[in-house]
């Protein structure tokens, strides 16, 4: 029985393989800065920091929808996240006006 040669790679794979490195990083850098500011947003809620709570969950509210759009997560795991996050800066507001 012969030895198997190696397959031969097309342009179009090799391509395609730097692409998806390419884009592994990108996704991996927006997968990165979302759970920085679901954290942000998190130590703003324990702190009792109502201002710093609203304006990182703004931030975290953009971010989130526009890694949804461009398909780096998806738009249920987007919407859901949103709304816990704002469910713990609404309930932060609603003890502070009490």
């Amino acid at each position: 029985m012969a030895a198997r040669s190696r397959p031969k790679k097309s342009p179009s794979v090799i391509k395609r393989a730097r692409q998806s490195v390419k884009r592994n990083l990108v996704n991996k850098m927006v997968k990165t800065r979302l759970k920085t500011l679901a954290k942000k947003v998190d130590e703003a809620v324990t702190t009792n920091n109502s201002e710093a709570a609203q304006k990182t969950l703004a931030e975290a509210i953009r971010e989130y929808s526009k890694a949804a759009s461009k398909g780096v997560i998806h738009k249920n795991n987007s919407a859901r996240s949103i709304s816990r996050l704002t469910l713990k800066v609404n309930k932060l507001l609603k003890a502070a006006a009490a």
